[in-house]
């Protein structure tokens, strides 16, 4: 029995990172629901330790209780260490730890990273992790300096570098985590420009993904850009700046919300609000005060998410981007699916339609469980399972009042948001076979 359960799991890479992800989050729930990792000294429940501890791996930022002000420093630097795992991959760092000792990387294990960076082939992987080692550490130190810089006015200057380091660390990887006390995230800093731009901007970088950081790193050496990235940097800055302008417009007589601020003020925000749907987690406003409207388009923007092979989660820009282009072919009446003056294979729009229904039918199924469990609005119930099946973390006040099985459904949101509805389906169906035959084509009438 042990043996097949050994083989089940060493049979392909996606069945390897499920057992990989859940055994790193299984380990941050011990050691969180440990005394030392609590302000008092007091074990949390087993379950409020495995939510906690999927939220950091998962790189989400729903919490249960105040990061800041719950949790002691040891606490902290797990949930650090979780994020920092999850948000680059529990297989990128141990590539990195093999690099070290000078380990020649197995095709296996090729295997597994090219599934876990979701690319395409393993030729060029391990400069890959290379790169995103560097990439990460180095934007993550400048994002600390910067921070704590800023805080140091706030606080002495030990606390602004400790807070640097871990606000730094967490919102790079996308996850919402915050140490700023009363679940009150950067409200403090909601009219702070230095504070918005730096965390726009690491939560911008982040959101990316690796390979579309290697290409701006090395544009002066390549002198363009690949396909890839050219979608991701227009989707990503389309996205942003629609998003802004809804919020912006949508709140702007709103007086909960932004509407008693000056003019300068509501951009901030807008702006600020609009990025970090993309899977940030932090918020310098109360969403809840929001209109029901801009509720429901942040839901739609935390249901798109981030970029391929990033720390963020949703069905991806690049899947969003295939749908829309698919769309304007057939309108165009267009056979083929054509971004920057490229055609896309076929395979490409049939995974993006696949993906997309999948988080679909995956949110739908979550809502419907956490409807049934949980007494509340239903919107407020959309918008927390959105929020977790991304992993973006922004929540409308739900998190704190769930049930057992409304956090055990959040989990699940959370860990198939972060592993991707794919993989998932790949690790746990059975291995494809030889196709034999095809069927006779058929005919229905579509719309």
């Amino acid at each position: 029995m042990i043996r097949q359960t050994v083989r089940w799991f060493g049979v392909s890479p996606p069945r390897t990172l499920l057992l990989g992800f859940s055994f790193i989050i299984f380990i941050g729930a011990l050691l969180l629901r440990s005394p030392i990792s609590s302000v008092e000294g007091e074990s949390m429940s087993f379950i409020d330790a495995l939510f906690t501890s999927t939220s950091a791996t998962c790189v989400t930022g729903l919490v249960l209780f105040d990061t800041g002000t719950y949790f002691s420093t040891f606490g902290h630097w797990v949930i650090l260490f979780l994020i920092q795992i999850g948000g680059i991959g529990f297989m990128t760092m141990a590539t990195l730890f093999a690099l070290i000792l000078r380990r020649k990387i197995s095709l296996k294990e090729r295997l597994i990273l090219q599934e876990s960076l979701n690319q395409g082939s393993i030729e060029g992987l391990v400069r890959l992790v290379r790169k995103v080692i560097i990439y990460a550490l180095a934007l993550e130190t400048v994002g600390a300096i910067l921070y704590t810089f800023r805080f140091a006015f706030d606080m002495p200057l030990g606390k602004a570098i400790y807070h640097g380091v871990f606000h730094s660390i967490s919102i790079f990887n996308n996850a919402g985590f915050d140490l700023s006390g009363d679940f009150s995230s950067f409200s403090d800093y909601s009219t702070d420009l230095y504070m918005n731009v730096v965390s726009m901007v690491l939560i911008i970088l982040g959101g990316f993904g690796f390979i579309v950081l290697a290409d701006l790193f090395e544009f002066r050496k390549k002198s363009r850009f690949s396909l890839h990235t050219k979608v991701v940097l227009s989707m990503s800055a389309g996205l942003i700046v629609i998003g802004a302008a809804i919020i912006f417009i949508f709140e702007y007589t709103n007086s909960q919300s932004i509407g008693s601020s000056g003019f300068g003020e509501k951009m901030l925000v807008s702006f600020f609000q609009s990025v970090t749907t993309r899977s940030g987690g932090v918020t310098t406003v109360d969403i809840s005060t929001f209109r029901q409207a801009t509720q429901f388009f942040i839901i739609i923007l935390m249901f798109i998410g981030a970029s391929p092979g990033s720390t963020g989660g949703g069905i991806k820009t690049t899947t969003f981007a295939v749908l829309v282009g698919a769309v304007l072919a057939m309108i165009r009446g267009k056979e083929d699916v054509v971004l920057f003056r490229l055609r896309l294979a076929q395979e490409r729009v049939y995974k993006a339609v696949t993906v997309t229904l999948f988080c679909i039918g995956i949110v739908m199924l979550g809502t419907m469980i956490l409807a049934t469990t949980e007494d509340a609005a239903f919107l407020r119930i959309l918008f927390e399972a959105t929020s977790a099946f991304g992993t973006v973390g922004l929540s409308m006040g739900l998190t704190g009042d769930l049930s057992t099985s409304g956090k055990f459904t959040i989990i699940f949101l959370m860990f198939i948001g972060r592993l991707g509805p794919l993989t998932l389906t790949y690790a746990l169906g059975p291995k494809p076979g030889r196709l034999l035959y095809r069927h006779a084509e058929g005919k229905i009438i579509i719309g």
